[in-house]
């Protein structure tokens, strides 16, 4: 599943509330959106709608009334927005996003530790993918 093609900041702030509170009603994502950004019932219907015709969003009938949950889970979704902006915006470089977690980014000890865990396992699949190919790795 893509993520949405250009998610802004609302529609994102919606798939969020989904992430933690599916499924859900309009009314009920409304209500939050209301306190959190002043939008109004009939906009959230308009962008739930939006997400559903990406395919982000699925809606179900409960009792007559539709609820809506997110078809992929947010931490992929997430992922897929970072892939898609590393290939779109950095052509595939990874180089800037690298100084920037190094230069600009404040990173808890947690975040660091997960980031130091990706790391050990990305250098562990590459030294399997090259063993299997007959490499060499130092």
């Amino acid at each position: 599943m893509n993520p949405p093609r250009s998610a802004n900041s609302t529609e994102l702030a919606i798939l969020r509330y989904l992430d933690e509170h599916h499924p859900s009603t309009v009314v009920e994502v409304a209500h939050h959106m209301r306190e959190v950004s002043g939008q109004a019932r009939t906009t959230v219907l308009t962008i739930l709608e939006r997400l559903r015709a990406k395919g982000v969003v699925s809606r179900r009938k409960i009792k007559g009334v539709f609820h809506y949950s997110p078809k992929v889970p947010g931490q992929k979704r997430l992922q897929g927005l970072v892939r898609q902006f590393v290939e779109r915006s950095l052509a595939g470089d990874l180089s800037p996003f690298v100084a920037y977690l190094c230069e600009s980014a404040s990173l808890s000890e947690e975040e660091l530790s997960r980031l130091k865990q990706a790391i050990e396992a990305l250098e562990q699949r590459q030294s399997s993918a090259s063993k299997q190919e007959g490499g060499h790795v130092d």
